[in-house]
Order: structure tokens, then C-alpha cells, then sequence
């Protein structure tokens, strides 16, 4: 018998599943998504993944083998971790508190990763903040058997362009595919509410979907507030448009609550937009889309664009996403420093899993394995689970990235433009001002508001603290935020890093 010991997702084509599998499709989500998962595995054993879409992490128990089998997505988009005791019991969930709530855990603080992360702002790889405690990495399984824990990787992107495509041909094969998903993203009986920015991602999704509401977030000040915009879209859908209007006075007073839900510590700025964007939409809705992924995938980032510039010597540079401080920085404000602990040390395997790929192929095949995990999908998850939202992710999808994974790099970024095939295909039921809207990013008043002294009080108290004497030369942190507030500099991504780190520390191992 398998039984599902633990279980966070959504299976997008349960109703194929069911039937290929002879279950009962009538059976209420929980019960079919459990049904689903067992019998899978009968079928299918370590290869099940191949055969579902959607957003999964979980631990099924093989009664008769005695044997958990852990698995997690493709792209890691619901977390997995585990943790094994001193008298060799394996503890697990789908959050690290879970497993801290367990016998036989011991909290401890794994240093390492501050190094990594004060170049990142997140935790990257299959290490934590917790001694001990490591993620399922994207694309993994686990097997506890006889007290023996082995982990296989049964996915690994792969690009393999196609040349005898035109841009339209890939536009329409994009257009026509997110046609086929949206409909599996929810049952008939739900309703779905949909995220809302000013760029294309967004709109795209909430012009394929059935929601008749989107949800976007603004300030005060103009020039950083995209609302207006994504106001501007609703208006042209025909749907209706909620728009919160984030305070920095709320920013800053959410930030514990923040760092306590994400459970490490994030130095991603909008994490905590998103938070309460959350809680806000959660006040009217229990389902929202929200449009992750395409950037990864079709090229969407600006410095994609450059990718050509650095050839070769990306391998010796390129981290992901985020490269905040440098090692020499590191070194001259840290109390403890390991030269042999390197954020590129990370990512030296993709590199050579992709030896022989173009530069524009490389940069978001890292992004894809490592940004996307560490950060914008952790904070997806952990922010909705803790306001009580469910989010699904149209985009990202094994057989968007199929897509992705086929074209040349030419319908991705020109000199022009970026996701180029992508815009492409939106303009199909978007205006082309909407479409082809220059990337603005998901930008915050942060810079200004951490420079005001009425809103940057706690960043003082912790950057003066007992806490920040353990790990920081105080002298040399304080001369980063002192350059920062005089406006010598435009650092402000380096102090709300080290911030958010002393928040986290502090919540977990001084609070609690």
C-alpha cells in the first residue's frame, strides 16, 4: 500500500491521470490529488513526474518496500526539505518548521550560507540556514530506505534549437499552448481571481483566463507605481481591478512577519510588496493566477541582452540574477570568512551540462535552476501559504518550457527588444502598447524610503545590535548604510540585505 504522507500542489491534468489511472474523478480534490500520487507511483515509480504538470513537492510511504519516496518538480515551485537525526530517523516536510517541531532536532545557525547569500539575497543549493536541513533540489527525488537517504535527479533542462520556425510560428505555438493550460489551471467550480503588474506577463495571463478580477499594488510615489498601468489593462479586458496602495509604514512593519513565513532569509525588496499583496487579496478571494516564469524561459530579463558581450567568461562571473557584493567586500565586513566558499562554486555543473550552448541559452538556464527556486518561487509559496492564498502559475509549465527550450535565441532577444517570440504571441488578444511594453521589473520605493530616518529606525537598531556584532564588523556595515542615507552611493541593496538577514536571526534564534 502507498500512503501520501505529505503532499503541497496542484495537479493540472488530474482529469487525463484519472483516467489513465482508473480513478474515480468525481472524488474531491484532496482525495483525487492523493489517488493520483499513489497510483502514479504504482505505474510509473521514480518516472511519475514525467507524466504530470503542475506544481508538486511530496513524500509518499511504501508500505510493503518500506520505503518513503520524496519527490519535487521540475522547476521547484512548492518547496522540500529534510533533515536527518543523530540516531538516523529522517525528518521531512514541506516546511522547515515542520520538520523543527520533530523529535530529535537540533537548531543550529549554518553559517556558510551568509556568505552566499550576501552575494545572492537568497539561499542557493540544497544547504539552509539550519544545520542540517537541506532542500529537495528542483528536478529530484529522494529515497529513505534502511535508514539511507539517495538522491537522483530525474530532469535536467536541455536546449535544443530549432531553426526551420519562423517568429510567427513560435508565437502561435506559444498562444496555442497557453490555451490548452488554462483551462486545466482550475476546476469549473472554482473561481480565480488574477494578479495584475504593468508588463506583459501579467496581462497575458489575466487576458487568458476566466478572471473577471485582478489585483495589482501601488505607492504613492509615481514614478515606481505600476498600477496605473495595470489599472489601464483592466480597463481595456473589461475586469475589474483591486489596487492596494502600500505604505512605508506597512512595508517596514511586515518585515518580521516576512522573514518568519519565508523561513530563511530573502533580500528581495518586492518580497514584501508581495506579502501583502497577498493578505490583501486573500480578503476576497481564496484562488489568484500570477505570471512567473516566461521571463526565465523567453529571455526576458534586460541583461540578456548582453549575453553575447561576455562569451565564455560568463562561467567565471554569472551567479544568477543577483551579484550584490563582491568577495572583497565580503571579506572586509564579515567577522568570519571562507575563501573557498564562492557563490560560483554553485553553478559550475550547469556550466557544464551546457558547455557548447550559446551565452543568451546559458544565463537562463541558471536563472532557471537556481534564481527561480531560491527566490521568486520560495516567495510565492511561503507568502501565499501564510495570508491563506493559493497561487497558480500558468506559465510556468513543463510544456511552456518545452517551447522555450526549442527556440533559437533570436526570437527570445534582439537589440531592440526581449522575450520577443513571447510579446509575439501576447499581442494576439493584447494591444501592442501592452505587448510590447519595455520591462519595467517589479520595482520598490525602498531606496527611498530606507534613506528616510522615519521609516529606517529598526535598520539602525539591528545594524548597531548584539546580533550584528556576532557575524559583522559593525564599523564597516554602518560605514555601508552611513553612504548609503548621505547619498554617497545607491547601495540601498546591500543594507536591505544584511537587514533582512538580522531580521530573520533575530526572529528565529533570539524570539524563538
Amino acid at each position: 500500500m502507498i500512503k501520501v504522507k505529505e503532499y503541497r500542489g496542484h495537479i493540472r491534468n488530474w482529469e487525463a491521470l484519472c483516467g489513465e489511472l482508473d480513478i474515480d474523478p468525481s472524488l474531491s480534490r484532496g482525495e483525487r490529488e492523493e489517488a493520483i500520487l499513489a497510483g502514479a507511483y504504482k505505474a510509473w515509480g521514480c518516472r511519475m513526474a514525467d507524466h504530470m504538470y503542475g506544481m508538486f513537492a511530496f513524500a509518499l510511504w511504501d508500505e510493503e518496500e518500506e520505503t518513503l519516496f520524496c519527490l519535487r518538480d521540475q522547476f521547484g515551485t512548492k518547496p522540500f526539505y529534510y533533515y536527518q537525526t543523530e540516531d538516523g530517523r529522517l525528518l521531512y516536510g514541506t516546511t522547515i518548521r515542520r520538520i523543527m517541531e520533530q523529535p530529535g532536532f537540533v537548531k543550529e545557525l549554518n553559517e556558510d550560507m551568509l556568505q552566499i547569500y550576501l552575494t545572492l539575497t537568497y539561499g542557493a543549493g540544497e544547504d539552509t540556514f539550519f544545520k542540517g536541513v537541506k532542500k529537495l533540489l528542483p528536478g529530484r527525488y529522494l529515497i529513505w530506505k534502511d535508514g539511507k537517504v539517495t538522491v537522483e535527479r530525474y530532469w535536467t533542462p536541455s536546449f535544443h534549437p530549432d531553426e526551420s520556425k519562423s517568429l510567427e510560428d513560435w508565437a502561435d505555438e506559444i498562444h496555442s499552448t497557453i490555451g490548452q493550460i488554462m483551462p486545466e489551471v482550475k476546476a469549473k467550480d472554482e473561481t480565480a481571481e488574477s494578479f495584475l503588474s504593468g508588463g506583459v506577463d501579467s496581462s497575458y495571463v489575466l487576458a487568458m483566463s476566466d478572471a473577471k478580477t485582478a489585483d495589482t499594488c501601488g505607492y504613492a510615489e509615481e514614478r515606481f507605481d505600476e498600477s496605473r498601468l495595470a489599472a489601464e489593462t483592466g480597463r481595456i479586458l473589461g475586469r475589474e481591478c483591486f489596487r492596494s496602495l502600500i505604505t512605508p509604514d506597512q512595508y517596514f512593519g511586515i518585515v518580521p512577519y516576512v522573514m518568519y513565513h519565508m523561513e530563511q532569509p530573502l533580500g528581495d525588496a518586492s518580497a514584501i510588496v508581495f506579502a501583502i499583496a497577498c493578505q490583501d487579496t486573500a480578503k476576497h478571494t481564496k484562488l489568484c493566477y500570477s505570471g512567473e516564469g516566461a521571463d526565465e524561459f523567453f529571455g526576458g530579463y534586460n541583461m540578456y541582452r548582453n549575453a553575447e558581450r561576455y562569451g565564455e567568461n560568463l562561467k567565471t562571473f554569472y551567479v544568477g540574477n543577483t551579484n550584490i557584493m563582491k568577495e572583497d567586500e565580503k571579506k572586509r565586513i564579515l567577522k568570519r570568512y571562507d575563501e573557498t566558499n564562492l557563490p560560483i562554486n554553485l553553478v559550475r555543473e550547469i556550466y557544464e551540462e551546457i558547455e557548447g550552448l550559446d551565452p543568451l541559452s546559458k544565463m537562463p538556464d541558471i536563472d532557471i535552476q537556481i534564481w527561480l527556486e531560491g527566490d521568486i518561487y520560495l516567495n510565492v509559496d511561503k507568502m501565499s501559504t501564510a495570508a491563506g492564498l493559493e497561487i497558480r502559475m500558468p506559465l510556468t509549465d513543463m510544456r511552456i518550457f518545452d517551447i522555450a527550450s526549442r527556440m533559437p535565441s533570436r526570437y527570445k532577444v534582439n537589440e531592440e527588444q526581449n522575450k520577443v517570440a513571447f510579446r509575439t504571441a501576447a499581442a494576439k488578444v493584447l494591444p501592442e502598447e501592452i505587448a510590447f511594453r519595455k520591462k519595467l521589473g517589479f520595482i520598490v520605493p525602498i531606496r527611498i524610503w530606507m534613506a528616510d530616518d522615519r521609516y529606517n529606525q529598526d535598520v539602525r537598531r539591528l545594524f548597531q545590535s548584539e546580533i550584528a556584532e556576532k557575524f559583522f564588523h559593525v564599523e564597516e556595515i554602518q560605514a555601508i548604510f552611513e553612504d548609503y542615507i548621505g547619498g554617497n552611493s545607491d547601495n540601498w541593496r546591500k543594507v536591505w540585505t544584511i537587514y533582512t538577514f538580522l531580521v530573520w536571526y533575530e526572529e528565529y534564534f533570539v524570539k524563538r
